[in-house]
């Protein structure tokens, strides 16, 4: 070791520290605090002196700064205890023997104790603690131009480079390649000599862009122009009559950013060419063939020609990949013995090594003359074409790799297309025309065609058709990429066929020969197919890959504009203004606000008291304030928490009150705390002051203060306080200074970041929104001023500071520790001689520093210059005071020379601004002839009349609009009319229901908006209960009532008249053909309904989280009887129980959940407490399993291994009693089947004479129902069937409460069986209570918009029944889908069942129409209803999702 630590000791001193004291990480933050504060006479660079190595070689060892008051030395620390004890037993006195130790370690082992061997670096790097930052801090340059001359590397200061780059920007700027303009302006001219004058300023003088726009405007007024201003300012306009606007510098900014870019291609620039002529050389030196070499000098003179006028990136591509192409990289270092890296050899290099090159040359043009054909450089000469033929040039080049002359063509021609296709000249040519014509056409894919509905987010580009790339102006491309990475839509990008051929036209005018010979034809061949080749297999795809990222770069451009438009409409709003009597002269306009926070218990609801500087006064909780119950106590605890915020308002008196809106119950609180006032300004009016007579409440947005509330720099600056109260502090400060409260959350962990403020965001890099951020608010920032006495005292206001001209993060936090230290500053100059600023951030930062009599300074008696509290800057001081005197003398008409006379005059020009505002401006100048400094003395009159006066807008209290969605937690995206939303019944009264949407909006259904059958509802609580779900649309909304009126009717939520149309895209035409038919919709909403599946969180092995279609999937290859319980599509207060009846015969039971919590979805997705099958109700799922399913299935298994059960379909069950009845012609022949039409009902089929009759037996728990009775087993109700055989069935069959014939069911959330359900009456009662299943023929499903949670009850008349009121077995009107379709028996005088030529299926018509053919059809019910609570559905074998 050389002079070194052993390893023993470095892990010691590791572990437990070095002689100096605990190890760093655990000396305790505020013992740090109070060594620093001791060390009163430390400068700020001494911030860290408790650990930073100073390192002063003082015998060979670095020194560490310790602190020994009242302190034990720590030199034997890094020492165990143990181990110094037995060193003082030995030795006695040890401390000489330690000190030598101490200096015999090594000193660059000690280095190693700098902080960045303590700290991770991302540590010091977000404290802005690296050396790097240290340096930045130092440099005497605006902290945002070294940051960005780090990337850039210092600009060229000669005059021939401002030259070039102000053309260059100019020409950018004009061509709109930077989306400055939301419509196009003729009218605004940029001057490019002012652009050289920009440059100058920034490059030279190093200005920042806040100080040109604000002190160097007569030197580039062209570039101060908003875009979106329409109106021009007429230049002799007296400016100083109306207040200026705030400005956002926009051309300034994007001439920035160009400048940038400029900066950045010139040094990739540079690089490339010393890269290109180190490579050259090398590959010159490995060549030997003089003509080869020739040609590479040609090829390489010609890419340093290309590279000199590239002029974009794009370009420089070109020539980059040029260079690739001739002078490959990775071949180099093969003779020196370097290790080589295996390499994919290109097919060109291949041809290329075989010698092809020649025969390229062959061809005629080159790619680089073709170029210059194409860009025009010269002009076409005649081309000679070789005398032979192409194979037998082709024939002179054969060899081992290409054997054969037509090979040996292939290999040239491809050189030579790829040769064009790398040609800069002729891509330059090729992008020009693909950019200018090419087309972008969408449509939906497979998918997209179910999942785009009028309301999605791509709807507007799902059929676009032929829309050239110029006309994409927002952000649209981002969405069709979005779209098309989903796998939505199919994109494509193209040159119209028209323009394709006239570009083939072109080149092969200029690259084909004129020659007729058939040799000369023959050669045309070659080039038709090289010039074919190069474009459609390298041309356009590469062009297709550049316009969508041009498309890309545009829309993002134009997004970032407007998310940088968002947050300008945000900070360049003033503070919150106190009415006029309510502002002292004295006192600065900021208002006492008293914030407050709702909360829904824990926390309770919080207030907040801030004094007009922010700062918290006090804070009030109260956990009843909101109740709305009529208990006693509840009423009492109400009041005794308004009696507190009563006496908070009045100790306090609040000039404003502001209301986070967050939901619902904030307008019930808003309501309170008017209440509380009122009762105030009532019980105590000699107490309140005149100002809260009129107090207002406004709401105020938590968006912001949930960030802050959850910032780091919340914690720093409110330390021990509860979330809710910082949230408060940020939402009552906001009100006060938006601007300071956005730029507090632009720390070192960007909060502001999380700030949605575009939808479209998400596209957006992070880097690119804080640029954007920075943008922003560097203008108000700076337009605004920061007043730094007042900031002195209350840090928060110090947050801007970093946003100030010629400061950043560095150099602001380094300033704020000065400023905090020494309390108050008098004078601008300070800076300059206390605070350490260079003369360069001098310039830049001074004149945007208020300094005024505020904070520690209020009271003190100094001197401060009052023209230190204007933007009038410094270096215009003497001009000022020039102005003020003039006017002072001519009031006075008197001559002052003395010194106290300049005062005197600026005090009397501020206290008569009429002196001013009379002078005529233009004439003083001309007297003095300075007409050159117009601008500037119109702004220095404007500051000396009134100092910093706000030009930001002033507040607004939000609009009702604003009001809606900052409450309900929407957008208009999110709810507009036609939308399709979820609700939740809360109650129905009389004909309307009262629902809850998910954002906790009400909702309400009217009768008549229910069902298109209203008029047969006599009460809507008969279909309508508590906690069912419903699917509807939006019909209208009531914002200031807080909510919407809904439709849930069939023929509403098919309609489309609400079809998005504002703002339809010109290029959109939905192709007629697409529009599938009905049968390929449903299909396509019940694969939709599938993915809406809400899975629930219950455990029992029978329950499992799958649809219909699955569970009959899972259940196919198992024995009838098996079941499996699922969620419901109705909505989380539903199960639903799927049972295999027969092969290919499924049947569903709904059961009904209840004694549910409905306060969070987690709590509605659990299972309910009670389970109800119809009328029985059941603790658990093993209940439902014991009493109800396990007995269900006995019976069924009874039936289906009775001896005269038959297999097959109806119609094959008929055939065998017919074939039977032959066999035994005197006997009544009689069986049971499987309805397959009806799952859980059995068919009794019985022949007396010739025709087969039919009659439902139904499927209980309790046993077989047949004509209204009970029966236990099979055997008896075959008994009772055969002694009253005779009776007329309508006397004895049962009605539909009692077989509980199936119904036309639909699974609600997206269709269910549409196709007639019916079946026996499998409820857990006897009389109530269908089962649904699935049918064959189901021609139709609802549409995922249709409604959840339904149950119907429609009775119809007796007319089509019997005419003793029995129902008709066979006839009876049927209804599906919102019409009436009617199916009649053959007589309406007898019944039909005994009809001998009846027929089972007249009823069951496609789409359900028919449903109600069998004994005791009374119900109808249209697809997609139930009859019956919890009534099953019909089920078939192939069929379809009960969702």
């Amino acid at each position: 070791m050389k002079g070194g630590t052993t390893a023993e000791e470095k892990l010691k001193r590791t572990l437990f520290g070095d002689d100096d004291g605990q190890p760093l990480e655990d000396i305790p933050e505020d013992e740090e605090q109070i060594e620093e504060e001791e060390d009163g006479d430390m400068g700020e660079e001494d911030e860290m002196a408790d650990f930073i190595v100073e390192e002063d070689d003082v015998h060979g060892a670095s020194v560490r700064r310790k602190k020994m008051k009242n302190k034990k030395s720590r030199h034997a620390l890094d020492v165990s205890s143990s181990a110094l004890k037995e060193a003082q037993d030995i030795f006695g006195d040890v401390d000489e023997l330690l000190l030598l130790r101490k200096q015999g370690l090594d000193y660059s082992d000690r280095k190693e104790r700098r902080l960045e061997d303590q700290f991770e670096p991302t540590v010091l790097s977000e404290k802005y603690m690296t050396e790097k930052d240290d340096e930045i801090r130092t440099i005497d340059i605006p902290e945002r131009m070294q940051i960005s001359e780090g990337s850039t590397g210092t600009p060229p200061t000669d005059e021939e480079s401002i030259i070039e780059e102000s053309t260059w920007i100019h020409k950018q700027l004009i061509s709109g390649a930077i989306p400055l303009f939301v419509q196009e302006r003729k009218d605004l001219s940029i001057n490019k000599d002012e652009i050289m004058v920009f440059l100058d300023l920034t490059h030279m003088q190093k200005l920042d862009i806040p100080f040109i726009a604000m002190y160097r405007k007569e030197q580039c007024l062209s570039l101060l122009q908003d875009p979106e201003q329409l109106e021009v300012d007429d230049v002799h306009h007296d400016k100083s009559e109306k207040t200026p606007t705030i400005k956002w510098h926009r051309v300034l900014w994007a001439i920035q950013d160009l400048d940038r870019k400029w900066l950045l291609l010139q040094k990739r620039k540079s690089g490339l060419q010393s890269h290109y002529n180190k490579r050259f050389e090398e590959e010159s030196r490995r060549i030997y063939d003089e003509t080869r070499l020739n040609l590479n000098q040609q090829l390489f003179e010609s890419i340093l020609k290309d590279l000199k006028d590239a002029e974009s990136e794009r370009e420089v591509d070109d020539v980059d990949a040029k260079f690739n192409l001739h002078f490959p990289p990775g071949e180099v270092g093969v003779d020196e013995g370097q290790y080589k890296r295996p390499k994919r050899r290109s097919q060109y290099s291949i041809c290329n090594k075989a010698g092809l090159w020649e025969v390229v040359s062959k061809f005629g043009y080159s790619a680089q003359q073709l170029g210059s054909l194409l860009s025009l450089e010269r002009l076409p000469d005649e081309l000679e074409d070789a005398k032979e033929t192409p194979e037998e040039m082709a024939s002179n080049f054969t060899c081992a790799m290409f054997e054969t002359p037509q090979a040996v063509l292939k290999g040239a021609r491809h050189m030579a297309a790829v040769e064009i296709s790398c040609e800069p000249s002729v891509k330059k040519y090729v992008r020009g025309i693909y950019m200018e014509n090419a087309v972008v056409s969408t449509s939906p894919t497979s998918d997209g065609k179910i999942a785009i509905d009028s309301f999605h987010q791509f709807a507007g580009v799902k059929w676009l058709r032929e829309k050239p790339l110029s006309r994409f102006e927002d952000a649209q491309w981002l969405l069709i990429q979005k779209a098309e990475e989903e796998k939505l839509l199919q994109v494509t990008v193209k040159l119209p066929e028209k323009c394709l051929n006239q570009l083939i036209k072109e080149c092969n005018e200029l690259y084909l020969s004129n020659g007729v010979s058939k040799s000369a034809q023959q050669w045309n061949e070659q080039r038709k197919l090289i010039f074919s080749d190069a474009l459609y297999g390298f041309l356009l795809p590469s062009m297709e890959k550049e316009a969508r990222s041009l498309l890309a770069s545009r829309a993002k451009n134009w997004l970032l504009f407007e998310y940088g438009k968002g947050l300008w409409n945000k900070v360049s709003v003033g503070p919150y203004q106190r009415k006029e009597n309510d502002i002292n002269s004295d006192e600065e306009a900021a208002p006492r606000v008293m914030a407050c926070c709702w909360g829904p218990g824990n926390p309770a609801t919080t207030f907040v008291m801030l004094d007009s500087s922010g700062e918290v006064l006090d804070v009030l909780y109260t956990s009843s304030l909101t109740l709305r119950s009529q208990n006693v106590n509840d009423q009492q605890r109400k009041k005794n928490d308004q009696q507190r915020v009563l006496k908070f308002m009045t100790d306090h008196q609040p000039h404003v009150v502001v209301l986070g809106a967050v939901n619902l119950s904030c307008t019930r609180l808003k309501d309170d705390i008017y209440e509380i006032i009122f009762k105030m300004v009532e019980e105590n009016p000699r107490d309140v002051g005149h100002e809260m007579d009129e107090l207002s409440i406004v709401y105020g947005d938590e968006s912001l203060p949930r960030l802050y509330e959850n910032s780091r720099i919340s914690s720093d600056q409110l330390p021990g306080q509860s979330g809710i109260v910082k949230r408060a502090v940020a939402l009552g400060r906001y009100l006060q200074n938006p601007l300071a409260m956005v730029a507090t959350l632009c720390g070192p962990g960007k909060e502001i970041l999380s700030w949605k403020l575009n939808p479209l965001e998400n596209f957006l890099t992070t880097d690119e929104k804080y640029g954007m951020i920075e943008q922003v608010l560097v203008d108000v920032t700076n337009q605004v001023g920061l007043d730094v006495n007042l900031a002195a005292s209350h840090e928060w206001l110090f947050a801007p500071l970093q946003f100030i001209s010629g400061l950043g993060p560095r150099k602001a936090a380094s300033l704020q520790r000065s400023l905090v230290r020494v309390g108050t500053i008098f004078s601008r100059k300070d800076f300059l001689t206390t605070h350490g600023f260079g003369k360069k951030v001098f310039v830049n930062a001074i004149a945007f520093l208020r300094v005024r009599r505020s904070g520690l300074a209020a009271n003190s008696s100094q001197f401060i210059d009052l023209l230190d509290d204007t933007r009038i800057h410094p270096e215009s001081y003497l001009v000022a005071q020039e102005l003020a005197k003039d006017v002072y003398d001519e009031d006075f008409k008197g001559d002052n020379d003395d010194e106290d006379a300049l005062e005197m005059a600026i005090e009397h020009v501020r206290d008569r601004p009429s002196l001013l505002k009379s002078l005529r401006l233009d004439n003083y100048l001309k007297s003095k002839g300075r007409q050159n400094k117009r601008e500037t003395f119109y702004d220095i009159r404007r500051e000396l009349i009134q100092g910093f006066q706000d030009w930001r807008k002033q507040y607004k209290e939000p609009s009702q609009d604003e009001e809606f969605f900052m409450i309900s937690g929407e957008t208009e995206d999110t709810l507009s009319e036609g939308l399709i939303v979820q609700a939740t019944v809360r109650r129905v009264q009389g004909g309307r229901a009262v629902c809850v949407l998910e954002s906790g909006l009400t909702g309400m259904i009217m009768k008549e908006d229910y069902a298109d059958d209203w008029r047969d509802i006599i009460e809507l609580s008969d279909r309508l209960h508590e906690g069912d779900i419903l699917t509807c649309k939006i019909k209208s909304i009531q914002k200031n009532r807080y909510q919407v009126f809904l439709v849930c009717k069939d023929s509403e939520m098919r309609s489309n008249r609400y079809h998005l149309v504002q703002n339809l895209d010109p290029y959109y035409h939905e192709e007629r053909s697409s529009i599938q038919s009905e049968q390929e919709k449903a299909r396509k909403e019940k694969e939709l309904a599938k993915k809406h599946f809400k899975p629930r969180m219950i455990v029992h092995p029978r329950f499992q989280n799958i649809t219909a279609d699955e569970a009959i999937e899972y259940l196919s290859d198992k024995d009838p009887g098996e079941s499996i319980i699922r969620p419901s599509s109705r909505g989380p207060s539903y199960l639903t129980l799927t049972l295999k009846v027969y092969d290919g015969v499924y049947a569903h039971k709904d059961i009904v959940e209840g004694g549910k919590e409905h306060k969070d979805i987690t709590s509605l997705l659990r299972i309910g407490k009670t389970l109800k099958i119809g009328e029985d109700t059941f603790e658990d799922l093993d209940e439902v399993m014991d009493r109800y399913v396990d007995p269900l299935v006995s019976h069924l298994k009874a039936m289906l291994s009775y001896r005269k059960f038959r297999r097959g379909t109806k119609t094959e069950v008929d055939e065998l009693l017919r074939i039977e009845k032959s066999e035994y012609p005197m006997r009544i022949v009689y069986c049971f089947g499987i309805s397959h039409e009806h799952p859980g009902t059995f068919i009794l089929t019985y022949i007396r004479s010739t025709n087969p009759h039919h009659e439902y037996v139904g499927l209980y728990p309790k046993g077989f129902k047949f004509r209204k009775r009970m029966f236990e087993d099979i055997d008896r109700l075959v008994a009772y069937f055969q002694r009253h055989i005779d009776e007329p069935q309508h006397e004895s069959a049962p009605s539909i409460r009692s077989v509980a014939a199936m119904v036309p069911m639909r699974s609600p959330a997206a269709g269910g069986s549409a196709g007639a359900s019916m079946g026996s009456s499998w409820g857990g009662s006897t009389n109530e209570g269908g089962w649904r299943g699935h049918s064959f023929d189901r021609g139709q499903s609802s549409t995922p918009g249709s409604r959840t949670g339904r149950n119907d009850y429609r009775n119809s008349s007796n007319r089509d029944g019997h005419p003793s009121g029995v129902p008709r077995p066979y006839g009876g009107r049927g209804r599906g889908r919102g019409s009436y379709n009617s199916s009649r028996g053959q007589n309406e005088g007898q019944d039909s069942s005994f009809d001998e030529t009846s027929k089972w299926d007249s009823g069951t018509k496609k789409g359900g129409d028919g449903w109600g053919n069998f004994p005791g059809a009374k119900v109808q019910n249209s697809p997609g209803r139930e009859a019956f609570p919890g009534g099953w559905g019909s089920g078939g074998t192939e069929s379809g999702s009960g969702w």
